[in-house]
């Protein structure tokens, strides 16, 4: 049974983070499939600012449905306790404001005004399976931010957001509040929360050993033997790890 009572209240651990952003969403993928899961990677989401990919967050979600024109109409915007402005307005330090736009990006899921005040509220990053709008902000905003697209569209002439903080789906992943998300330059991989620790662990441990593993290939080292590596090379590698501790 996944316990979906989670939130940022619980703070991850600090050498949980750590290990996070030492491991690469490829070595997370890996020992989330060694796990038995097989979806996590939250396919086509491109970081918008080149130079802030990293990202290590809580879940908080938001999720929107079909609009309709008798209801999503500008003035909507006047009301602060909008769905969509209360969920900028909830997001705690450390979470990643997780959207769910169902894969549409015809409108922005967010643009960057709502985007900066996140920023300012310490959230760790935005994920939306749709569009942002005002983009060239989001290229130097000091937030990791993923999308699929720009759209210069509103978010109410296609989205309404209805819940925060229930179960979503973004890009055909699960995610549930309290889950940990997880970006860099490949994108974004989902970690469900009562796994995140040992996940964590194994990933910085299996990020490490390949390091070794590459800069033995960089060297001219052939496959066999090198990768994987047989047990002389699993002694070179301990003796390396103890003069190159990634903590």
């Amino acid at each position: 049974m996944v316990d979906t009572a989670v939130t940022a209240s619980d703070p991850l651990p600090e050498g949980t983070v750590r290990a996070l952003r030492y491991a690469s969403t490829a070595t997370i993928t890996t020992q989330l499939l060694s796990r038995g899961l097989r979806n996590q990677f939250m396919q086509g989401l491109r970081a918008l600012n080149p130079d802030q990919t990293t990202m290590v967050g809580v879940a908080f979600t938001l999720r929107y449905i079909p609009a309709r024109e008798d209801v999503d109409v500008l003035s909507v915007f006047q009301d602060y306790d909008h769905p969509q402005r209360k969920a900028v307005e909830s997001v705690s330090p450390g979470e990643v404001l997780v959207i769910d736009s169902r894969g549409k990006q015809r409108a922005a899921s967010l643009g960057h005004i709502l985007a900066t005040r996140l920023l300012h509220r310490g959230c760790a990053g935005v994920v939306t399976d749709g569009s942002v709008r005002d983009s060239d902000g989001f290229t130097s905003l000091e937030m990791p931010t993923f999308a699929v697209n720009p759209s210069a569209n509103t978010n109410l002439i296609q989205h309404h957001a209805v819940d925060m903080q229930v179960p979503i789906g973004c890009c055909e992943v699960a995610v549930y509040p309290g889950d940990v998300l997880v970006g860099d330059a490949d994108g974004v991989v989902c970690i469900p929360r009562h796994l995140v620790e040992e996940v964590a662990e194994a990933a910085a441990a299996q990020e490490h050993l390949e390091e070794f593993v590459l800069s033995r290939v960089e060297s001219g080292l052939p496959l066999r033997g090198t990768y994987p590596p047989d047990e002389t090379s699993r002694v070179a590698y301990q003796e390396w790890a103890t003069e190159n501790p990634w903590r």
